[in-house]
């Protein structure tokens, strides 16, 4: 697999650098970081361009800078280099390839200093194998955005054992004042926090359309029209406080009963191709598979979220 190009964004009054080795998420990272007035190094803007335009259209571009003012601050970086130097904090956004990631990340670590952070968007790689044998393994953490990061601001910090406590909150502070909501992951876990919560959804939800006992799109409305009303604005243990008289309440009035539902889930799915065809039947009911069809309603889903997070940032105590 080819290495991907190398983007590098920049305030140069304070030297500080935030480097981007990137995918379609490197982009969407750039959208929160670039109206902060960080400058950016990128081979091509077309496609920074194109989302831009749309969030301006939108009304929801951020910061005080028009598109023509952010896109100014962008220029092109020929290599890691160049792109690295100055730079405080190095975000790597390269496909999902543990082999590709640690030769990045074996490069950058050959170039940096003692002071630079280096940082991974990785969904799932463990940072005790993302990480391993660097020789600036203190100055490592996974970053990991939520897609897409202009709408959904949670970030996970996960360190690598040896971590350094100052990486952390570097970090976590950087990820604070370009406007995401970050989040310290104690130690590293499979998965880390929101994808074992999301796949714990997924398995119930799964087994229980296997086993005929609801319907994949009735399924969904659960979440949707359900759960997901609450949880866009709390999280499930705020839930179960505010759902009794307190959080000692809820498990004094309900604890029985979770144990005894929770005692009938069964192993994990296998995701046979039999049901994954009868999801699938499902779902194109709703959404046909087609390109056009997946492409409009993903923009949809994103305009929603858009209206989410404004609606949030004006209802959400501080």
């Amino acid at each position: 697999m080819a290495v991907a190009p190398f983007y590098s964004l920049t305030n140069r009054a304070r030297r500080f650098q935030f480097l981007h080795i990137a995918t379609l998420m490197g982009v969407r990272w750039y959208l929160i970081v670039v109206p902060l007035r960080f400058s950016l190094m990128l081979p091509d803007a077309d496609l920074y361009l194109k989302e831009m335009k749309s969030l301006e259209q939108a009304g929801s571009l951020k910061g005080s800078l028009s598109v023509e003012e952010q896109l100014s601050l962008i220029s092109g970086c020929p290599s890691i280099q160049e792109a690295v130097e100055g730079a405080m904090h190095i975000q790597e956004c390269v496909p999902e390839d543990l082999e590709l990631k640690k030769k990045i990340f074996a490069q950058l670590d050959s170039i940096v200093d003692d002071r630079v952070i280096l940082s991974s968007s990785t969904s799932c790689l463990m940072p005790s194998k993302l990480f391993a044998g660097l020789v600036h393994v203190k100055q490592c953490i996974v970053a990991h955005p939520v897609n897409p990061p202009y709408y959904v601001p949670l970030v996970e910090l996960v360190p690598h054992p040896e971590t350094a406590p100052t990486t952390v909150d570097r970090t976590h502070a950087l990820m604070k004042k370009i406007g995401q909501c970050p989040v310290r992951v104690q130690k590293e876990v499979d998965g880390f926090v929101l994808n074992r919560l999301q796949y714990a959804i997924i398995s119930e939800a799964w087994r229980m359309v296997e086993e005929g006992i609801v319907s994949p799109s009735d399924l969904d409305l659960v979440m949707s029209e359900g759960l997901g009303m609450r949880y866009a604005f709390i999280g499930p243990l705020e839930t179960m406080h505010l759902n009794a008289e307190g959080m000692l309440n809820y498990c004094d009035r309900y604890s029985e009963g979770m144990k005894r539902v929770l005692k009938t889930f069964g192993p994990i799915p296998e995701f046979s191709r039999a049901t994954a065809e009868k999801v699938n039947q499902g779902m194109c009911l709703k959404v046909p598979d087609d390109p056009e069809h997946l492409a409009a309603r993903r923009q949809w889903r994103d305009e929603c979220l858009m209206r989410l997070a404004k609606l949030k940032s004006r209802v959400q105590p501080q």
